[in-house]
C-alpha cells in the first residue's frame, strides 16, 4: 500500500474548513465607506464574498445591499462580527443561510391557478418556500391542497367575522413562525391593522397591469374598452387598496377577436407566472422596500 495514502487523515473534511453559506442584506441612508465597511465586516468574520449587488436610490438616498458570503464561522458569530462592522452605519440587517426556506402561508378563495403553481414548482425545488399551510375562506380547495399533504385552514370569515378571522390568522402567523403571506386570489380585503402588523410581509397578486380596471369582472370591462393588452401585477399589501409597492408586472397582446372567456384564461396564466416569480424573489432575498417603490436585484 502507497505509504503517502496509507497515512493520509481519515475524514478528508477535516483538511477545508467547513464552511457556512449566507445572504446578508443592508438597509441604509447612502453614506460614503458602505461597501469598505461590509468588506471588512465579512473579512473579520472569516469571510468570503460571492456576489454583491448595490444601488442607491437618490430620491430617498437610500443605499441598499444584498451580499453573499461563505464564512468559517457560524451564523451567529458572522452575524455578530458584521453586525458590529456595520453598526456606525445604523443599517437594516438580515442574515439567512442559503439553504433555509421562508416559512409561508398561502391565502386562496375559490381559484386555483396561482395556488397550483406554487405547488408545483415547490414539489420540483424551483420555489424555495416551506408552505405551512393553506388558508381559505371556502372549501372548494381542500381536496387540492390535501392531495399535496399540506394542512388545509377553513376560515369561513363571513360567518365568524372579518375581526375574529383576523385575529385567528395573526395568531397562527406567530405561532408558525410565518415569514411571509401570500395572497394566491384571495378574495378578501384585509383590514388596515393587519396590513400594518404584516407590513412588507404580504405580496398580492392583482388582476391587472395596475393601475387598470378595478371592481367586479375586470376582464369583462376590459372586454367592453376593447383593450390591447392584459396584465397582471404582484405587490406588496397596504392599507390602500391596491397601490402597495410593486413587485413583478408582465402583459399579453390580444385583440379585439378575444372574448371576454379568452382575456380570463390568458389572465390567469399571467397572473400565476407573476405572481410565482414575486415569490421567488422575496424568497431569496432580493426585494427592498424604498418608499412607495422597490428596488430589486435579479
Amino acid at each position: 500500500m502507497d505509504e503517502t495514502l496509507h497515512n493520509f487523515p481519515l475524514g478528508i473534511d477535516s483538511l477545508y474548513p467547513l464552511t457556512m453559506d449566507l445572504i446578508v442584506t443592508l438597509q441604509c441612508q447612502d453614506q460614503p465607506g458602505i461597501v469598505h465597511a461590509m468588506t471588512s465586516a465579512v473579512l473579520a468574520c472569516k469571510g468570503n464574498i460571492i456576489e454583491n449587488q448595490q444601488f442607491t436610490d437618490a430620491p430617498t438616498n437610500t443605499f441598499v445591499m444584498r451580499t453573499r458570503i461563505e464564512s468559517e464561522q457560524t451564523l451567529d458569530q458572522a452575524k455578530s462580527a458584521i453586525t458590529e462592522g456595520l453598526a456606525h452605519l445604523s443599517p437594516t440587517l438580515t442574515f439567512r443561510p442559503t439553504d433555509s426556506r421562508k416559512r409561508t402561508l398561502i391565502m386562496a378563495t375559490t381559484e386555483s391557478h396561482c395556488l397550483r403553481d406554487l405547488l408545483y414548482l415547490q414539489e420540483l425545488n424551483e420555489m424555495p418556500i416551506d408552505i405551512v399551510g393553506v388558508l381559505s375562506n371556502h372549501e372548494t380547495l381542500r381536496p387540492l391542497v390535501e392531495s399535496h399533504g399540506l394542512a388545509f385552514i377553513y376560515l369561513p370569515v363571513a360567518t365568524m367575522g372579518k375581526e375574529i378571522a383576523e385575529k385567528e390568522i395573526l395568531d397562527l402567523i406567530a405561532k408558525e413562525e410565518i415569514e411571509l403571506v401570500v395572497l394566491a386570489r384571495y378574495m378578501q380585503i384585509l383590514s388596515e391593522k393587519f396590513c400594518q402588523i404584516l407590513d412588507g410581509k404580504v405580496i398580492n397578486i392583482h388582476h391587472s397591469f395596475l393601475p387598470g380596471f378595478k371592481g367586479a369582472k375586470p376582464y369583462h370591462q376590459a372586454h367592453e374598452r376593447g383593450v390591447k393588452i392584459i396584465g397582471a401585477t404582484a405587490h406588496f399589501v397596504t392599507p390602500h387598496l391596491d397601490e402597495g409597492p410593486i413587485i413583478t408586472q408582465d402583459v399579453a397582446h390580444v385583440t379585439h377577436s378575444a372574448t371576454p372567456e379568452d382575456l380570463i384564461a390568458i389572465g390567469r396564466d399571467i397572473e400565476r407566472r407573476v405572481l410565482s416569480q414575486a415569490v421567488k424573489l422575496f424568497a431569496q432575498d432580493r426585494i427592498f422596500i424604498v418608499g412607495a417603490r422597490t428596488v430589486i436585484f435579479q
